[in-house]
């Protein structure tokens, strides 16, 4: 593994565990069925030598959920560009929350850390994410995850971007600090090497006082 990366490293175990659902599902999509003919079956030196069908065995030859999950993660980790993420900005809806409630609310998520992110055959992008920045109420917030978009260019070199992100996130409000999972939808404007990204955490109560935030920081490509 590259040396200048040895925080997101250490990132891998948490992500494969978090992510390793939705990779394991997205993986199995992308695993073409082999037709196998009855008669083939019954022929096959494979069948007749370990009395299993063919197809059974090429199921058990593929590695498990887990397996497939961790590749994908040290994949992007040690193939991906590095890039710098500088956050300043987590915006309260202004209709979901009271005007006296904002005015108690840290809108300066200032922060930092550190993408790894590759594309894939279809030129969408994946990534693995650090981060820690100041939340709403000026505490530090860490989170480290994975996120995937699909990407389409624009006009010359911008393009546009949108997906999703699966992260553990740590807040002192919740759960007494210890991680708990979320899953949040993202978009991005910009460059492949810089780009704008948002995440967006959507009102999860119906009092007026806990609703929706947007979250914006910058990626800085430091390859």
């Amino acid at each position: 593994m590259n040396s200048r990366t040895p925080f997101l490293g250490k990132c891998i175990s948490i992500s494969t565990l978090l992510l390793s659902l939705a990779v394991a599902s997205t993986a199995s999509a992308q695993i073409t069925p082999q037709p196998v003919v009855e008669s083939a079956i019954a022929s096959s030196p494979v069948a007749s030598t370990t009395g299993a069908p063919l197809a059974q065995v090429q199921a058990e030859d593929q590695p498990g959920w887990y397996e497939r999950a961790k590749r994908k993660m040290t994949k992007i980790v040690d193939e991906g560009a590095m890039s710098l993420n500088l956050s300043g900005l987590a915006h309260h809806g202004r209709n979901t929350y009271t005007p006296e409630k904002i005015s108690e609310l840290n809108e300066n998520a200032w922060g930092l850390g550190f993408t790894k992110a590759i594309r894939d055959e279809k030129d969408n992008e994946e990534l693995v994410y650090a981060m820690i920045i100041s939340d709403s109420h000026y505490k530090p917030q860490p989170m480290a995850g994975y996120a995937y978009q699909w990407m389409k260019p624009i006009a010359g070199n911008i393009e546009i971007g949108g997906g999703y992100t699966y992260s553990l996130i740590s807040r002192t409000d919740y759960f007494k600090g210890v991680p708990f999972p979320i899953a949040l939808p993202v978009a991005s404007i910009g460059t492949k090497n810089t780009k704008l990204m948002a995440a967006y955490v959507p009102r999860l109560s119906k009092n007026k006082g806990n609703g929706d935030v947007l979250l914006l920081f910058v990626r800085i490509d430091l390859n």
